[in-house]
């Protein structure tokens, strides 16, 4: 029969304890490296399939391209409208109308000059005169310019919310010109945000109406 002190007695029951906590971490370890695992596994996926939409995006592009390239305009062909004559008074155009039209240019000239902030300014200003107007197309560039704008400045979801304003335009006018630069501008910004799965959505969304238009 083994005889031990209180002393030994109280150091094997606090040996236990200290060798499952230590049992513990390691299963804790391996489950912590499992999961990591498994997201970078997704996340490769994500990648992968972001990759190939990118280069499904380029070859649509080079086709579009090499369209244009042959038929650029059709500028050749007898345009029975253009060869009417249009009176005089149909030329005059509204002074709201050409502050818009001004506003715009102005606008762009900022956003190619790199100086978004201005050019944000001016893109407002046009989107207000042109809900006066109710003019849907001068809308869409202007909402189009000010995702543009607010996408250089890097504040991504506000260039999200502006880009989409293009697709509710479009809806509610019954016309879908500028939506498959919208889409695109959306994934885009997802992409950045590191948001795959959104950016993949509209990424598809872009890549079937550049092998449709």
């Amino acid at each position: 029969m083994m005889i031990t002190t209180p002393l030994e007695a109280f150091a094997a029951t606090i040996c236990l304890p200290t060798h499952s906590f230590f049992n513990f971490n390691i299963s804790l370890l391996l489950l912590l490296v499992a999961l990591l695992g498994l997201l970078a596994r997704n996340r490769k996926g994500e990648l992968k399939r972001l990759n190939e939409q990118l280069r499904q995006i380029n070859g649509a592009l080079k086709r579009q391209l090499k369209f244009e390239s042959y038929v650029p305009t059709l500028s050749y062909a007898y345009d029975p409208v253009a060869a009417t004559v249009i009176p005089q008074s149909a030329l005059m155009v509204d002074p709201k109308k050409q502050d818009l039209i001004s506003r715009l240019k102005t606008a762009k000239n900022f956003l190619r000059n790199q100086d978004p902030e201005k050019a944000f300014v001016e893109f407002k200003a046009a989107l207000q005169l042109a809900k006066t107007l109710n003019g849907p197309t001068e809308e869409k560039k202007a909402a189009r310019g000010l995702g543009a704008s607010l996408q250089r400045q890097g504040k991504y979801r506000d260039a999200i919310e502006h880009h989409s304003l293009v697709l509710t335009i479009s809806q509610r006018a019954g016309e879908e010109s500028g939506n498959t630069e919208a889409y695109g501008a959306i994934a885009d910004c997802y992409t950045e945000l590191g948001d795959l799965e959104q950016a993949g959505k509209y990424y598809d969304e872009y890549i079937a109406r550049l092998e449709t238009d």
